[in-house]
């Protein structure tokens, strides 16, 4: 009878033990965008690292695929989300209520840290006839699906030329990960792909069909340029992507890690520390990564405030003072 007793009490402890170890796990979910970009293996390769060491602060990450920068942004606002990847100048427009968050402010989000620059890839099918911006009235143009970084970025090149839907003789609206095949189907003449180098649907596409990457030095693509501050020149190799042997000179914002000010201090902290603690080997899970400097990830394209976790970390380890 002692036996069953001291069993049974045992039971009850172990019961109550995982219970109370259940209720201390915190679960953090990050928004990336389409899983052949960047911004997926970025997210993945954060949450393993912090995952690493979940043992010893109880805090579960997971990563979901979704429609990019806005997307990531509005879900973090909803709550649904806990962290987000979104280019910088989406955290700008974000903060300050305006272009797709126009009258919508989100003073509650927070910056954590920038990652790789993202240079506009503009591709066009080689038998469109489009040599440059001006070229793109009255052509098929996919200007990406709302609520991502894609669309924001079309649309302020739109408005600096003054341009609608309707100057086009088709307005595609689809995420990312259809444009290769799309492109290369003859769905339309061309596409705005706002990713790091290399991208993985840009090499797909330009192996699978002739595809022309056309170049932003016009005076458009220049003004945007010189309104913010989130977006700084940029080039894409030659040879980069097939059938485009000479450098392209483009521009385009960063992608930043962002959350809310409601997400609690230790989550972002531990998220931080397991990124920079191991910073080399996340350099290496992509070549988008490979050029990381500490130093730039804390202190460039950070529009928003930084989190509180992250500023703990950053000042531990000297970054800021």
């Amino acid at each position: 009878m002692n036996i069953k007793k001291s069993l049974f009490t045992s039971l009850i402890a172990s019961t109550l033990a995982t219970g109370a170890m259940a209720a201390e796990t915190q679960f953090v979910s990050i928004g990336t965008g389409g899983v052949t970009g960047v911004y997926y293996p970025a997210g993945g390769s954060i949450c393993r690292m912090l995952n690493k060491e979940r043992k010893e602060h109880g805090i579960r990450c997971s990563v979901e695929s979704t429609g990019g920068s806005g997307y990531n942004v509005n879900s973090i606002r909803a709550g649904e989300l806990e962290f987000g990847v979104a280019q910088s100048d989406v955290q700008a427009a974000a903060l300050d209520g305006t272009g797709q968050f126009q009258d919508n402010p989100f003073p509650e989000l927070r910056s954590v840290f920038s990652l790789h620059p993202e240079p506009i890839h503009m591709m066009a099918r080689a038998d469109s006839g489009i040599k440059s911006l001006d070229d793109f009235k009255g052509k098929r143009v996919n200007i990406g699906n709302p609520g991502s970084g894609n669309r924001s970025m079309m649309e302020l090149l739109m408005v600096e030329k003054g341009w609608t839907k309707e100057d086009f003789a088709f307005a595609a609206e689809l995420k990312s990960s259809e444009m290769a095949q799309a492109i290369c189907d003859d769905k339309f003449d061309v596409t705005i792909f706002v990713a790091g180098l290399p991208n993985g649907s840009a090499q797909e596409a330009s192996t699978t069909c002739d595809i022309n990457m056309i170049p932003l030095k016009d005076a458009a693509s220049l003004a945007v340029i010189q309104k913010y501050s989130a977006f700084s020149q940029a080039i894409i190799p030659g040879g980069m992507y097939n059938g485009n042997p000479d450098d392209i000179f483009t521009f385009g914002p960063k992608a930043t890690l962002v959350t809310s000010a409601n997400v609690s201090e230790k989550a972002v902290y531990e998220l931080t520390k397991a990124v920079f603690t191991n910073l080399e080997s996340f350099k290496r899970l992509h070549p988008a990564f490979a050029r990381l400097e500490p130093h730039e990830m804390v202190h460039t394209s950070l529009v928003a405030p930084i989190h509180p976790g992250a500023e703990r970390y950053y000042r531990e380890a000297g970054y800021i003072k």
